[in-house]
């Protein structure tokens, strides 16, 4: 999970991820993109993408083309939802209690 993290905390490794979630893209196609990167940094984002396992690689000839790998994210995903839960459910207790008083304070009011 934490190579995952690290990998996509880069917005360029971000935007590769997207570029390659929904089809086999290659590496020169990914790195006409990104005109201001040279080729080496795009290969380099490409690795650690690679290396945290978050695409696929297909090499064809001299060619590779990468894929996203949906299940490379799938426990920092969990790890998130879970967090974000938590947060969640806090937020609604506090909501919940909030609501509750003023209710008390409504009904007190109308039986006066």
């Amino acid at each position: 999970m934490d190579d995952a993290l690290r990998a996509v905390a880069d917005p360029t490794r971000r935007a590769i991820l997207v570029l390659v979630r929904d089809r086999e893209v290659s590496a020169g196609e990914i790195a006409e993109r990104f005109p201001a990167i040279s080729r080496p940094a795009v290969s380099q984002h490409l690795r650690t993408l690679t290396a945290a396992r978050l695409v696929d690689v297909r090499r064809a000839g001299n060619r590779r083309f990468y894929r996203l790998r949906p299940e490379g994210l799938a426990e920092a995903v969990t790890f998130l939802e879970t967090m974000w839960s938590t947060s969640l459910s806090r937020l609604q207790h506090e909501a919940e209690k909030e609501e509750r008083a003023h209710t008390g304070a409504q009904d007190v009011k109308g039986s006066l």
